[in-house]
């Protein structure tokens, strides 16, 4: 039975990293190479004989190394050991690794014991281990993209522009861009056609540039923009040709020089997992001439898919049968996004600055290993790769294997959705330890360069608007009706208390390590559940004032202090429903301070700081529900 030891601070031994003399005792993730020293000071009150570093590779045998006693300083045994992580890995250059400390005590052993990777305790069983990765030493991620806002659009959903586009003849549209009602299914998990759209195109996202620079948007991330059926787009037709409703390819290059003109860079969604049934590639329904996997037993893109039983029984993507799963064991299936001329060549060609990566765990290492290699020669290493990953990324297990999402070979970022669960502990349930150990653990277990390019998000398509899970606080709306669902809003007093949330939510977002994505709309006030409900039209003309202010001094201050790029990060205080933390680097230190309860919280510093969101001096003390940016 694992007893948690009920420790004086005075007994609590303290464990310490460093590299070349500096600290980096909230760090564990380092390039090959990399010669990491670990320092332990123990307590002689505690009763340690010796102390022991226990450390193995993931799915590899422990190694014990016992710690060099170094000297005693006033009752204190201080111990060190060096890792050479060029010895650690060997010829692969990277490796995965957990550790843990033992106190040999004589009579009995203690174990350090972690939650975070960073903070630790003392229990008499091994317990939780402290993680260390290592990376290729040429693992770098794009220098542009750090630093920058990002925007998230559903394109159907955000603008429709001036140019008229065609219209497929099986497709609803629905002309009441203010009010109207999406489809939506009887209840969750039954079929949805997804063929309503409310016009918008790329033209329209296009002629809104000028409003997201306004915002300080550098990045702008497009819901999938090829030829498919849906409104939706993750049921791709046809990965070649943009989709015509949108504007086509035409729309699509104009886009790209607009934005570029702007300095703004367009990510692309890359669903490279599943295509849709209704697709030149299965072509379930004869459109597009019957020479699909599906609708013809010689295609040559009948080995593209799993079937067990030609033609109507093959693997599809969980369950859904509009989604056959594409065989990725298949070197020509493959190479058709990962090749040179393939998907993800061809559009880095056209001058996008990178993708996003639908459902990156179904895509096999080969895959992603292909992708990289192909997408960073063709941009001279400057197109940014983004898995959509939901955990912890660094440990990370799908279908019983450890990824390598982190360590030189695959991916520059994932999405940030520790962060965005975090948050809403801290503003629903008023904790902030979730949001700390998030922060900590993550920060600790990427590589430098992947925390400064995190897609940090509140939202996005597959998840409730964050204004009404904050003014909802979180409330269980499982007996609701998605009929009810469709016309919902929240009351006056909720809304206001969700402007405040989201205030204080996106002061985070845009202020620790990562890049803030703003999902369209969430600047604006626009509400919603869960999908489809989340997927509103943007109210133009019709914003919420307050919010959209607060977004653009968001974006101003983001913008105009460099340190948010590639800063160091560290809390400095994290209870109750508080946190405070800093980010600083050779220039000079902001301090960040977010107070979710309804007290004031004193936090006296020694120095005449400047609120940078109200321009004002602090006064030592931060207000009820409030925020402030220290500089």
């Amino acid at each position: 039975m694992l007893t948690k030891l009920e420790l004086s601070a005075e007994m609590m031994p303290t464990i310490k990293k460093s590299i070349k003399g500096k600290d980096r005792s909230n760090v564990s993730a380092f390039p090959c190479g990399t010669k990491i020293t670990f320092t332990v000071e123990t307590p002689r009150v505690l009763g340690a004989s010796a102390v022991v570093l226990r450390i193995a590779k993931d799915g590899d045998r422990d190694r014990d190394i016992p710690l060099d006693f170094i000297e005693n300083k006033k009752g204190v045994d201080v111990y060190e050991t060096t890792l050479d992580t060029s010895l650690m890995c060997g010829t692969e250059e990277n490796g995965l690794f957990y550790y843990e400390f033992l106190f040999l005590r004589g009579y009995d052993t203690l174990f350090t014991d972690t939650h975070n990777f960073v903070d630790h305790t003392l229990v008499d069983n091994s317990a939780g281990r402290f993680i260390l990765l290592v990376h290729k030493q040429d693992y770098t991620t794009p220098d542009w993209f750090g630093g920058r806002i990002m925007y998230h659009i559903f394109v159907d959903r955000f603008a429709k522009g001036d140019r008229e586009v065609p219209v497929r003849e099986d497709a609803i549209i629905n002309e009441d861009w203010e009010n109207g009602i999406m489809q939506y299914p009887e209840k969750a998990g039954d079929k949805l056609a997804n063929n309503m759209f409310f016009g918008g195109t790329l033209w329209g996202v296009a002629e809104k540039l000028d409003y997201l620079k306004s915002l300080g948007v550098g990045v702008v991330y497009l819901s999938p923009i090829f030829e498919a059926y849906s409104n939706h787009k993750y049921d791709t037709g046809n990965y070649l040709k943009v989709d015509e409703m949108f504007g086509g390819d035409e729309a699509f290059e104009y886009l790209l020089k607009k934005a570029a003109e702007l300095d703004i860079k367009i990510i692309l969604d890359g669903v490279f997992n599943h295509t849709g049934d209704d697709s030149i590639y299965f072509d379930k329904y004869g459109r597009y001439g019957n020479t699909g996997a599906y609708s013809d037993p010689f295609s040559q893109y009948r080995n593209w898919y799993r079937f067990r039983r030609y033609p109507d029984e093959y693997e599809d993507w969980w369950g859904i049968k509009i989604l056959p799963k594409l065989n990725h064991t298949v070197e020509d299936c493959r190479r058709y996004f990962t090749g040179k001329g393939g998907v993800c060549e061809k559009y880095v060609n056209m001058g996008i600055g990178g993708w996003r990566l639908d459902v990156a765990d179904e895509l096999s290492d080969e895959f992603l290993d292909e992708l990289r290699e192909t997408v960073k020669n063709a941009s001279d290493g400057n197109a940014i790769i983004i898995g959509e990953v939901w955990e912890n990324a660094a440990e990370k297990i799908s279908y019983s294997r450890r990824r390598r999402y982190l360590r030189g070979d695959q991916l520059d970022s994932v999405m940030n959705y520790p962060l965005r669960n975090g948050i809403l502990d801290l503003l629903i349930y008023r904790d902030a330890s979730l949001l700390g150990d998030v922060l900590k653990s993550i920060y600790a277990s990427y590589p430098k360069c992947v925390c400064d390019s995190l897609m940090n998000l509140l939202g996005t398509h597959d998840t409730e608007r964050i204004l009404t899970m904050l003014g909802d606080c979180g409330r269980d709306v499982s007996d609701i009706s998605n009929k009810e669902f469709s016309t919902m809003r929240l009351d006056a007093a909720a809304k206001k208390r969700g402007v405040a949330l989201l205030k204080l939510a996106s002061v985070i977002q845009y202020t620790v390590y990562g890049v803030p994505s703003v999902f369209y709309g969430d600047e604006a006030g626009i509400e919603g559940y869960s999908d489809p409900f989340c997927r509103k039209t943007y109210p133009w003309g019709r914003e919420n004032k307050e919010l959209l202010t607060h977004y653009r001094k968001l974006g101003k201050i983001r913008t105009e202090n460099k340190v948010f790029a590639k800063g160091e990060f560290e809390i400095e205080y994290c209870k109750g429903a508080v946190i405070i933390y800093s980010r600083y680097d050779e220039n000079g230190k902001i301090t960040v301070a977010v107070n979710a309860s309804e007290a004031p919280f004193e936090y006296k510093l020694n120095k005449k700081m400047t609120d940078l969101l109200t321009g004002k001096g602090y006064n030592g003390e931060i207000a009820p529900a409030s925020a402030v940016i220290l500089k």
